[in-house]
């Protein structure tokens, strides 16, 4: 599936860099142009990505300080130099743009609900976002920007990938090392993702191809995406079980949106060594995927790799109804009840401002 990547705001600029070192250094090519937006100089020298320094005239290069509706108005008004930017990315070889943010930050939460919004008006080809949640102890201001700016970005989006910090932060870890931990996870998982059906050496017996992401992305407004691997026999015999517990495995404890597994469709990707694919073992885990999610949309197929292991990697689409979902947007709505009683500049969410900027 050959895409182009937006990173915006730290977060999306850090994410899509580590989803470019993923796709360069397996050899994917599934990746065809990436670029960095943000408004705060810094955040963008760290990066090697071609990047645009939005809100110059209003914060000097300094970032909008975690103020989202700041965050959309700057997006908003070089919104034109940004589109510049992408002149010669995006052609006809492109599938799908994403464009990747952290929903808790001001400019990428701000910034990506806009970015979407003029992609959508200028290209044909489905435009998604991959969403980061942020983690229930990044502060009250985090989980009312990820609140508004869900709702805004699922909105115009074809589909929004989420992935929620919590899954996978551990005990112990530093915040640096657990975003460093976690970026790395989601580019393994996207990237698989998108270079499932591409040309790599091999040949499975039902290869998935861009048309089944793009189909299952179809059916609804949030995506989560599980993975899990484990060794494999060389016989593809012996690795019935193997398959069907890494799709287990997959869903129930390794799900970038945890417990979303009532969805409208799914994909399900066995990635290893074609040999070692056992055709009863996808099937046996394909029927268990429809019980689990309660869809009669559940494809499946494989992606040879040169590998020892077998992996399984879910695509859910349409989890908006999860109780995890309303978990958080319960936690977002209390968020910004506190962020108006504490006169944070977050009371913006107390009207419809963002959503009236475009």
């Amino acid at each position: 599936m050959k895409v182009v990547l937006i990173g915006i705001g730290q977060a999306g600029g850090k994410l899509t860099q580590k989803l470019v070192e993923f796709d360069a250094n397996m050899n994917f090519n599934a990746i065809k142009g990436a670029l960095a937006v943000n408004s705060a100089r810094t955040d963008l020298q760290s990066l090697d990505l071609d990047t645009v320094l939005v809100g110059q005239e209003r914060v000097k290069g300094h970032g909008v300080g975690g103020d989202n509706e700041l965050g959309a108005e700057v997006m908003q008004s070089d919104a034109g130099e940004v589109m510049s930017a992408l002149d010669g990315r995006i052609t006809a070889e492109g599938e799908a743009i994403f464009v990747v943010a952290g929903l808790g930050g001001g400019t990428g939460s701000g910034g990506a609900p806009v970015l979407v919004h003029e992609l959508q008006r200028i290209y044909e080809m489905p435009v998604y976002a991959l969403g980061v949640l942020p983690g229930r102890g990044e502060g009250s201001m985090y989980q009312a920007n990820a609140g508004r700016s869900l709702k805004t970005v699922v909105r115009e989006a074809d589909a929004t990938l989420l992935i929620d910090n919590d899954a996978w932060h551990e005990t112990g870890q530093s915040v640096g090392e657990a975003f460093d931990a976690i970026n790395q996870q989601i580019a393994q998982r996207v990237g698989i993702l998108l270079a499932s059906g591409e040309a790599i050496e091999g040949v499975g017996e039902s290869v998935v191809d861009s048309s089944e992401v793009i189909n299952t992305l179809r059916a609804g407004d949030i995506a989560a995406l599980g993975y899990a691997s484990a060794g494999a026999s060389e016989e593809s015999g012996e690795n019935i079980n193997t398959v069907t517990s890494n799709t287990r495995q997959a869903i129930l404890s390794n799900l970038s949106v945890p417990k979303a597994t009532d969805a409208d469709s799914a994909l399900l990707v066995v990635a290893g060594d074609a040999d070692r694919i056992p055709r009863k073992g996808v099937e046996k885990a394909r029927k268990w995927l429809e019980g689990e999610t309660g869809s009669l949309q559940v494809r499946g197929g494989d992606f040879p790799l040169d590998s020892d292991r077998l992996a399984s990697l879910i695509l859910l689409g349409g989890v908006e109804r999860s109780p995890r979902m309303k978990e958080f947007m319960e936690r977002a709505k209390e968020a910004n009840q506190q962020e108006e009683r504490n006169e944070d500049p977050a009371e913006m969410f107390q009207n419809d401002e963002l959503d009236n900027l475009f």
